[in-house]
């Protein structure tokens, strides 16, 4: 593997940690609402939800550094490629701009990881 392909791979760990402080920890701060473009009043009232979803994403970048750490590149690419699903379905379902943040350094990490 390159070493793009490897840091690559860990920015999108690192981004899905992010993305766990921000929605576990920061939902209803001035840094997660301007993030989401909550108000205050919706940030609270789906704070659970989203606490639940940065767990997930936790899961996510916990997959990718276990992979990493314990040499596992079928883990770490079943990672990234759950990833790029949840990036495709949060672009569905929510905001385009979710498949460029979430979806397409996962897709540029497998791409390299591939070669």
């Amino acid at each position: 593997m390159s070493l793009i392909a490897l840091l690559l791979t860990v920015l999108v760990a690192v981004l899905h940690v992010y993305f766990l402080v921000l929605e576990m920890f920061l939902w209803t701060r001035p840094l997660g609402l301007k993030t989401f473009r909550n108000t205050p009043e919706k940030a609270q009232a789906t704070r659970v939800l989203a606490a639940n979803q940065g767990l997930y994403n936790g899961f996510l970048a916990a997959g990718i550094v276990a992979g990493l750490v314990l040499g596992q590149p079928v883990l770490v690419t079943f990672s990234l490629i759950c990833v790029v699903v949840a990036g495709a379905y949060g672009a569905w379902s929510v905001s385009p701009r979710i498949f460029h943040v979430q979806a397409v350094p996962a897709i540029l990490a497998l791409a390299l990881r591939a070669l």
